[in-house]
């Protein structure tokens, strides 16, 4: 997978709304129970238990938006000793959950460092073009609709799961599909893994394209052996639905600069 860096599309003011999501983001992600302490989330039996209960509480689950009910128990967040040995204690809800509400908090909520800073990078590479485009406050509930349409579509494709759906993904994937519509031509620095980092510079069409084709090969399981932890789907929801809304934008979106020289490499040769 190619890692994006920078476009080459300068914005024309000051994406004010993409800047506060990822404030949001981080902020949120500061505060979530035991998720600060290591790069993936995870952590001792205490620290699972305490997030599990949070979680349940204000991440998305396919079968509570179905279904419009609560699960009979939930975690509480305490550690106690049963048959099989340590876990987590449940009980019946001590609280009231809307889960319509919990699809807009599930949207500020990452499962660990890694998950937060990638989904962060793509906001702040090709956000801030979409919210030019679009304006502040038609961006912000653009970025919305996505993220509810990519969390339904999911749990519509799944419905009998009771797994915590968490992630701006399903949200930031619309952002990309919109700027596929918008800035097909804009270049795009990225890293490609080939023994080392090598940076190219490619245009969206490319990169974005490219990023869409491998989710949905994942969301249908055929590329990896555990796709079912990831949210795929959710991703080509998202991407979808951010390209049909982006497209009657089309017209009057002003061309990204043309770059100068070749599309790779440090140096550039005139002309190309």
């Amino acid at each position: 997978m190619v890692i994006p860096v920078h476009d080459v599309n300068p914005a024309r003011r000051t994406p004010w709304v993409t800047y506060a999501l990822i404030l949001a983001n981080v902020l949120v992600f500061l505060f979530t129970p035991g998720m600060t302490g290591s790069v993936t989330g995870g952590g001792s039996l205490a620290q699972m238990c305490d997030q599990q209960a949070f979680l349940d509480h204000w991440a998305a689950v396919p079968q509570e938006l179905l279904q419009h009910r609560m699960p009979r128990l939930v975690p509480t967040g305490a550690v106690g000793i049963g048959p099989q040995g340590p876990g987590c204690v449940v009980a019946p809800p001590g609280y009231d959950k809307s889960p319509e509400l919990s699809v807009l908090t599930a949207m500020f909520l990452h499962g660990g460092w890694l998950h937060l800073l990638g989904n962060m990078l793509f906001l702040w590479i090709f956000g801030n073009n979409v919210e030019d485009r679009m304006g502040h406050l038609p961006f912000l509930l653009f970025y919305g609709v996505c993220g509810y349409a990519a969390t339904y579509g999911f749990a519509l494709l799944n419905a009998d799961s009771a797994e915590p759906l968490i992630g701006a993904s399903g949200a930031i994937a619309g952002v990309l599909g919109a700027y596929l519509v918008l800035y097909p031509r804009a270049r795009v620095w990225v890293l490609v893994p080939f023994l080392i980092f090598l940076p190219l510079r490619l245009p969206a069409w490319l990169v974005l394209g490219f990023w869409f084709v491998l989710q949905a090969v994942y969301s249908s399981g055929g590329a990896v052996s555990d796709a079912g932890t990831v949210a795929y789907v959710a991703h080509v929801v998202g991407f979808v639905v951010g390209m049909l809304i982006a497209w009657p934008l089309r017209r009057g979106t002003p061309p990204p600069p043309e770059p100068r020289g070749l599309l790779f490499g440090r140096r550039a040769r005139p002309g190309w």
